[in-house]
Order: C-alpha cells, then structure tokens, then sequence
C-alpha cells in the first residue's frame, strides 16, 4: 500500500508542479511585497490544514516576516495573507476570503478546486493554486479510494511558494547591495 501512496503522491506533486509553476511563481511575488517592504505576511489554515501555519512558524526553516493569522489579528494593505483550506468551496475559507477581497487585503490562497454553484476561492483569491486531490488515492477492493493527503501536498505547495518568495527576497538584497 505505501508503494502504490508514495506513487501516486508523487503524482500530484509534478501535477502541482507542472499546472500550476506560473501561480507559485505569481503567489511569490504578492507574498513578497509584504517580506521587502513594511508589511507581515498571515497564514492561516482551515481545518487540518493548521498544520502548515505551524510549519511557517515553527518549523526548521521559517516563512519569512510569517505570522499566525488569528480573530485579533490586524491586517493593514501592506500585510499579504496566505490561506490554505481543502477545498475550494469551504463555507468558512470563502467567508473569510470575501472579507479579505472587499477590504482589498491580497491573498494566496491554497485548496483543492472542486465544481461549486456558488462563489469559491478561485474567484477570490489573487492568486489560487490547485492541490489537485479529487478522491483518494489508494483504491480498495470494493472500488472505493482512500488515503487522502491533503495537507501533504498543502506542504508542498508551501515549500514551493516559500522558496519562491526567498528567491526573490535574495535577488532584492543583492540589488540593494549592488
């Protein structure tokens, strides 16, 4: 079983890679006009998702200029926020997210995109990446699927942002010392 997971992670690890390069590429840029100028950058995750805001915090390699986004917190237009939810239709990320979009608060905002009647992250969020898990990805003998690693690849799309946003920050301070 963890050969056919291991597998099928890595799978959606080139998906996020191959699909959505640009969209890590552009999340770096708006996170990183809060890290160089005089702003913070919020992270705040719905659900399991918790995981990466301690990840950003408190991991080896902290995001940098990170802080945790919680009810107190007070974000001003030079602060860039960075969510992560499931799925693209979760009824509190999409209410939190159009708060953000009519104070005109820029976010990044990372979940799976599933089909919704309704407004989701996708529309909201300046930038979106696609986590890219629809169902499971181990199949059990009755046809069934499980082993749903959602916060798995919410890690991978951080590191890669995050590396995005150092690349970038380090290109700024050579400038400024050149």
């Amino acid at each position: 079983m963890l050969k056919i997971f291991s597998t099928q992670l890595s799978g959606v690890f080139k998906k996020i890679m191959e699909k959505d390069s640009f969209e890590m590429e552009d999340a770096g840029r708006l996170l990183a006009q809060a890290v160089v100028g005089d702003g913070s950058v919020f992270i705040h995750g719905f659900g399991e998702m918790q995981g990466v805001v301690v990840e950003s915090l408190e991991g080896e390699e902290p995001f940098p200029k990170a802080k945790r986004y919680t009810d107190d917190s007070r974000i001003s237009h030079e602060d860039r926020l960075l969510l992560f939810s499931r799925h693209s239709d979760d009824p509190e990320a999409i209410k939190f997210a159009e708060r953000l979009h009519q104070e005109g608060i820029p976010f990044v905002a990372v979940s799976t995109v599933v089909p919704s009647e309704g407004t989701t992250l996708v529309e909201l969020a300046d930038v979106h990446i696609d986590l890219r898990i629809q169902r499971g990805l181990i199949p059990d003998e009755t046809g069934n699927r499980y082993g749903y690693p959602t916060l798995i690849a919410a890690l991978f799309a951080y590191h890669g942002i995050k590396f995005t946003v150092e690349e970038i920050i380090q290109e700024y301070e050579d400038e400024s010392e050149g």
